[in-house]
């Protein structure tokens, strides 16, 4: 019945913009002297009210493509050619907006501020990658992203990064994610859009600063797979924590691994383990040592990053605007700085009283203080499952992707000389595994 009631409720938005347009001419204007010129009242055309919902429809479809792709067809081919044309629509022509990614943070200012109105179609944008995650594994990342589709285009040269620098640098999108909650929720501003670095790409021009740090992440880009989505993407976050759980994951041969090593070297990502059946029992000793070190000092390390996060607070509170403007007008009423802006003679002459704004400031200061100390919990609390997930030695007697880390890029099956076997037969068995 919703969804019945949904696609009613899209039928009916071209009939009332069209009853809108007649209202305007029921009744006679207001008589407001000569001089006054009325506004030309804007209508949008019916393509602008359904181009939400229609980027909702083709995401969706672009998803369960990109699956079909992944765990029917196991076609890199069609991977490559579904990135391009992502790239081209959910980035030049739509501009990289609304994409999933800055949705987390639509999602939790209207989670967090009754007064924020939050469109149906961002909802979707925000929960579609996450739900067709949790069935299939990240096919959403494969070549859907805009984000991640233009950095798998231009990755030429694959380089392998080192492990322990791997593992450090993964922690980093956890920062971001936490960052981005914080200043969200507190009505801060969205962190994830203002510092997107292709959004100027995609839309041909932005502050020159942005400009530099995209053109440097697509050089990286050519060298290291992917990493805006390895190492700085905050909605990754949610989804590694979704393909962790997913129902069925993506595998590298669609029948028994050969173990030929051949798919070893073949993952940009690092996201492909090895058997470690002969050197399990011996590493399991080390990695039990590993553990109980890490439960150890897990105390401890939440202790001090929960407090670093408080005391940080403060500082963080200085980039909300409103925080800004009330340093601003301290600094003028005290005389540190003669020179007005114009945020600052808005205010002055909006009239309200300075004493109101600092104690606003005040107040905003002491949130940032408690979501600092979320956030540095939230910190410690990943570093700790960072050191137990390293420490677990898990048996595997066959190559295997990754659950988390895995991107569905479908570079991996060309390799695997049991897919080429069977490719010839025309007969793929279900790969689809649990």
């Amino acid at each position: 019945m919703r969804l019945l009631h949904l696609l009613t409720s899209l039928l009916a938005l071209p009939g009332l913009a069209f009853g809108v347009q007649q209202e305007e001419f029921r009744y006679p204007p207001p008589e407001l002297g000569p001089d006054y010129v009325a506004p030309l009242t804007h209508f949008p055309a019916q393509h602008e009210l359904l181009s939400p919902m229609m980027d909702v429809v083709v995401l969706t479809l672009a998803i369960l493509l990109a699956t079909w792709l992944t765990h029917k067809k196991r076609s890199r081919r069609g991977l490559y050619v579904l990135a391009i044309a992502s790239v081209v629509w959910f980035g030049f022509l739509r501009e990289g907006c609304v994409c999933p990614v800055g949705s987390t943070q639509n999602v939790v200012e209207a989670l967090f501020d009754p007064r924020v109105a939050i469109g149906v179609a961002t909802i979707l944008f925000f929960v579609v990658p996450l739900v067709t995650t949790l069935l299939w594994g990240r096919t959403f990342c494969a070549s859907v992203c805009p984000l991640g589709a233009i950095q798998e285009l231009v990755l030429l040269r694959p380089t392998s990064v080192p492990k322990w620098l791997g593992a450090g640098l993964s922690l980093l999108p956890h920062v971001y994610l936490a960052l981005a909650v914080l200043y969200a929720a507190t009505g801060g501003g969205y962190v994830i859009c203002r510092y997107d670095p292709f959004v100027g790409v995609f839309r041909l021009g932005a502050t020159a600063n942005m400009m530099v740090v995209g053109g440097c992440l697509l050089v990286i880009a050519v060298f290291v797979g992917r990493p805006y989505c390895r190492f700085l993407c905050p909605y990754g976050v949610l989804l590694g924590w979704a393909s962790k759980l997913s129902w069925k994951r993506v595998t590298i041969t669609p029948d028994a691994c050969a173990v030929c090593r051949l798919c070893e070297a073949s993952c940009p990502y690092d996201a492909i383990t090895e058997p470690n059946e002969v050197a399990v029992q011996q590493k399991r000793l080390s990695g039990r040592g590993m553990l109980i070190a890490a439960l150890a000092l897990a105390p401890l390390l939440m202790l001090v990053l929960t407090w670093s996060g408080g005391r940080l607070g403060p500082e963080l509170a200085r980039a909300h605007p409103r925080v800004a403007l009330a340093e601003q007008i301290e600094a003028e009423e005290s005389g540190r700085v003669r020179e007005t802006t114009d945020v600052s003679d808005v205010f002055r002459a909006s009239g309200v009283t300075s004493e109101s704004l600092q104690a606003e400031a005040q107040a905003l200061r002491a949130d940032y203080v408690f979501g600092g100390r979320l956030a540095g919990a939230f910190i410690g609390l990943m570093i700790v499952f960072k050191l137990i997930g390293l420490s677990i030695r898990r048996r595997r007697i066959e190559y295997e992707a990754e659950r988390q880390d895995c991107l569905a890029c479908g570079r991996c099956f060309d390799w695997c000389p049991v897919e080429l076997e069977l490719r010839k037969t025309g007969v793929l068995p279900e790969v689809c595994n649990p």
